[in-house]
């Protein structure tokens, strides 16, 4: 990272270092020169705390996460969650089809139906994500004359869709979800990302859920018009 990479956790200022290495293993946080708070608490917690923390969408956390760690699992973490949601997806059309021996799961992946629901889940995310950034772009690039960091937005609301790995357990045991459940997480995966444009950006609440909402509408457009249109995957899939 460069010099004045770092972020404090409390105040968002920006930092040249998160600790001072001296001799014989010594470390000493860095107090941040507005706040006169450490810069980065978390980097003496453990990573359970850190995660429990993100959970709850605490600001510090993301701000840790996002700004004073090289964490570059984004597009991992992106695909893993696209394969849960493509599993669901392609279960919801079979429905009481489903064979209940577990070794039938290994032909069923290999279906074409699925990698057709993966190609819908990864079309929606894409404008979700999309969506996002083009408002950010508008609003703040345009508008207010700001630059922001698209790429680094990207990330933050690639890292923030951790909440979808809740779909596992959906994935394990098979039926036993409910719409309810789906849009609990689905809310919970919207109000984390909303969380990670606040932190990237420094801006307020109303501001990061209308670019998160403004997303949605992009993701659910295009979800529609994958329903409506004559030559849509999902149709060609549900008619064989």
């Amino acid at each position: 990272m460069g010099k004045y990479d770092f972020r404090c956790v409390e105040c968002n200022e920006k930092a040249p270092e998160l600790h001072r290495d001296y001799s014989n293993g010594i470390l000493k946080i860095t107090i941040c020169e507005s706040c006169q708070k450490p810069v980065d608490k978390y980097i003496e917690y453990d990573p359970v705390i850190i995660l429990i923390d993100a959970i709850l969408c605490k600001t510090q956390a993301f701000r840790h996460i996002l700004f004073n760690t090289s964490l570059n699992i984004h597009w991992k973490l992106c695909v893993f969650c696209l394969l849960c949601e493509a599993y669901l997806r392609w279960s919801l059309l079979h429905g009481s089809e489903q064979s209940s021996d577990p070794a039938d799961i290994i032909r069923y992946t290999k279906e074409w139906e699925f990698y057709g629901m993966f190609g819908l889940a990864a079309l929606e995310l894409s404008a979700f994500c999309g969506g996002v950034l083009c408002f950010l772009w508008v609003v703040v690039g345009r508008l207010q004359g700001g630059t922001p960091e698209l790429s680094l937005v990207l990330r933050a609301l690639l890292l923030s869709c951790y909440g979808k790995v809740l779909l596992i357990p959906a994935v394990i045991w098979e039926h036993d979800y409910s719409p309810l459940c789906l849009g609990l997480i689905k809310l919970f995966v919207l109000t984390s990302n909303s969380q990670a444009i606040r932190v990237i950006l420094n801006s307020s609440r109303r501001f990061s859920l209308m670019a998160v909402c403004f997303g949605l509408l992009s993701e659910t457009c295009v979800a529609q018009a994958c329903r409506k249109l004559p030559w849509s995957i999902q149709d060609m899939l549900t008619s064989e």
